[in-house]
């Protein structure tokens, strides 16, 4: 079965790659990259981007190119990660306004900024672990595959 596409955010600040560390309750720490799902009310992928961008950091990127797409497969089926590279322009967390921040059983989100450097992505429980795996073989080349 194939499950709802989501977008994620290779998001990049000048030389670091924005991630969140999330602590939820009765879950292992993890990281994850900005994004989420494609609702019915978005245009497009990129549109989901951006908007996933505003409601979990407050953010507003600038132009956002395509990096891969995820195949990631679950229990419940197989997940399409859409990836996508873009630059942070603005940033506010008082803006936040996903469901996520609604309830206070989802954990928290907080905002983590790393180096682009492969031993850094694979110290990190990130997921997915397809994107873990992904980045931890072309981070130091994203400030030139993500256009500034």
């Amino acid at each position: 079965m194939s499950l709802r596409p989501s977008v994620r955010a290779v998001l990049l600040e000048e030389d670091r790659l924005l991630l969140f560390r999330r602590t939820v309750p009765g879950l292992a720490l993890y990281w994850s990259a900005p994004g989420g799902h494609v609702e019915p009310e978005d245009a497009s992928l990129e549109d989901t981007l951006h908007r996933e961008m505003f409601e979990e950091l407050g953010a507003t990127v600038g132009a956002v190119t395509p990096l891969t797409t995820l195949t990631c497969p679950r229990e419940e089926g197989v997940k399409t990660q859409h990836v996508y590279g873009c630059r942070l322009v603005t940033i506010d967390a008082a803006l936040r306004c996903g469901p996520e921040f609604d309830d206070p059983t989802r954990g928290v989100y907080e905002v983590v900024r790393l180096p682009l450097d492969p031993e850094e992505i694979t110290a990190i429980n990130l997921v997915p672990h397809e994107l873990r795996a992904y980045l931890s073989g072309v981070v130091t080349r994203l400030p030139e595959l993500i256009p500034g």
